[in-house]
């Protein structure tokens, strides 16, 4: 796709570090950069609004104008102040972007990103790939577009549903990156009983992990031939999905797992997966959605 990258800004530290990671992978891809600021009180009647909006405004051409100082000669970038609902405006930003980039705030090693309400509502609803960045501690350093994403692209493969999208994403961006592609494939297989014979369970599981082995060097064929430059490594981690692929993220420039578009009663939803990288991985994670 060669839609903009779009970048959620509202001045905050995680939003500043997005606009860094963004205008970074706007470079490698030789794409546009587009800020969004969204205000979301379309009424101005209120005592200190039309101040808020006015250093609200400030703050954005203020990074706009540092990025053009930066970035590459003749780097296409613009900026928009919208009175929209945040998640609305970056949804309608998304629909014909490249990627949709957002601020995430990191509590601690432990707990992981601090998800807000409009992260949560954009990741629901966007259609494209959505990239969520944590705000260091070296905040100038995060929001550099020079700096370098340090680190290999780990993409955390479901073999029941190893969707094209997904995998095309994670080898372009190591490509891009000339980074090495860790594709970790996390299984459990299924669980015995007190009646069945120990050497039934080993062989099962023997032939369940040659099965899988199969199956991933399959689905992977096509993409080492269409991508012979990117140097692949894959594992197998015998987990709980969702703590597998959170724990092989450790040390990544980037983490990129899919989503699959499902709708409830009370709305969509992200998926176990998903919804554990977002939270506990330390490294920008890139959310694929797929039908």
């Amino acid at each position: 796709m060669s839609g903009p990258i779009v970048v959620g800004f509202d001045g905050s530290p995680e939003s500043v570090a997005a606009t860094g990671w963004g205008a970074r992978e706007a470079l490698l891809r030789g794409l546009p950069l587009v800020l969004v600021q969204a205000w979301p009180w379309p009424n101005t009647d209120v005592l200190g609004t039309d101040d808020a909006i006015s250093w609200s405004r400030e703050q954005l051409a203020a990074k706009e104008t540092e990025l053009r100082a930066v970035l590459a000669a003749g780097a296409e970038i613009t900026s928009a102040h919208v009175r929209e609902d945040p998640a609305e405006a970056l949804e309608a930003a998304g629909r014909n972007a490249t990627m949709l980039v957002l601020g995430s705030r990191g509590l601690s090693t432990v707990r992981g990103f601090l998800v807000g309400s409009v992260s949560q509502e954009v990741l629901r609803r966007a259609t494209c790939p959505v990239v969520l960045v944590r705000a260091e501690e070296d905040e100038q350093a995060s929001a550099s577009p020079d700096a370098a994403d340090d680190g290999d692209v780990v993409l955390g493969l479901d073999l029941r549903r190893p969707c094209d999208d997904v995998i095309a994403f994670a080898f372009e961006a190591a490509g891009l990156r000339s980074a090495q592609l860790r594709i970790v494939h996390v299984w459990a297989p299924p669980i015995s009983s007190e009646y069945t014979a120990l050497a039934a369970v080993g062989s099962m599981y023997g032939e369940l992990s040659a099965l899988e082995q199969r199956q991933l060097t399959d689905t992977l064929a096509p993409w080492r031939s269409r991508c012979p430059r990117v140097t692949v490594n894959t594992a197998f981690v015998r987990d709980n999905a969702a703590a597998g692929v959170v724990e092989a993220a450790a040390g990544a420039g980037l983490l990129v797992v899919g989503r699959r578009i499902r709708r409830s009663p009370i709305g969509a939803h992200i998926g176990p997966v998903a919804h554990a990288a977002i939270h506990h991985v330390q490294c920008p994670v890139a959310v694929v959605s797929y039908g």
